[in-house]
């Protein structure tokens, strides 16, 4: 009764991860190609904050530069999901106050190129939070298939193997306990008939 209540709950074990793994595998797919969208967007968004970064040198030199930097570090904000247990992140938002302190009047290139790299820090976030999403589905995954062959490979066959051999062990102690139990009554007939015998052969 011990190996039937174990392989049931095996065999539910493994019903549960297998289960698990459907409902990963298309949310991994859906978060790889979230990823990929942000990458190409981060890619974008960095090489036109690169061109205004290069036309705010060229027009006020390193200085203008050091003059627009934020009055605040940038804040981010990052969203969690939840499937089948695992917690991953389903998104990030940059939160930001002030861009700049203040604008060279000078240097017309500052506020578009203090937005390019706000835009580009903003999908970078996006990306980060994208790809750690992945990262974690994918150990998720892994882990949850390592178990499947724990059981498929090892677990599940060694508790039908032990079941069958203490079945087995019944069976035989069954045939035996038969075999004894049919001498017995052979040999318990012998004697009444023995004894009916003497019985019948007194003068």
């Amino acid at each position: 009764m011990w190996l039937h209540r174990r392989i049931d709950a095996a065999e539910r074990g493994r019903d549960q991860l297998d289960r698990k793994l459907r409902i990963l595998l298309p949310e991994l797919q859906r978060r790889r190609l979230q990823a990929d969208r942000f990458d190409r967007e981060w890619t974008e968004a960095c090489a036109a904050a690169r061109t205004w970064l290069l036309r705010v040198v060229l027009l006020g030199g390193e200085d203008a530069v050091a003059g627009a930097t934020a009055v605040a570090p940038a804040r981010v904000e990052v969203t969690w999901a939840s499937t089948m247990g695992l917690g991953y992140p389903s998104g990030a938002e940059l939160l930001t106050g002030e861009l700049t302190r203040s604008v060279p009047p000078a240097n017309a290139a500052v506020v578009p190129a203090a937005h390019a790299h706000q835009e580009a820090l903003r999908v970078g976030v996006r990306s980060a939070a994208a790809h750690e999403a992945v990262r974690r589905v994918e150990a998720e995954i892994a882990i949850t298939r390592r178990r499947m062959r724990a059981l498929d490979r090892r677990w599940i066959p060694w508790l039908h193997a032990s079941l069958a051999e203490r079945e087995a062990g019944l069976e035989q102690a069954e045939r035996e306990d038969g075999v004894r139990l049919r001498r017995a009554a052979a040999a318990e007939d012998r004697g009444r008939e023995d004894r009916s015998g003497s019985r019948g052969a007194r003068p």
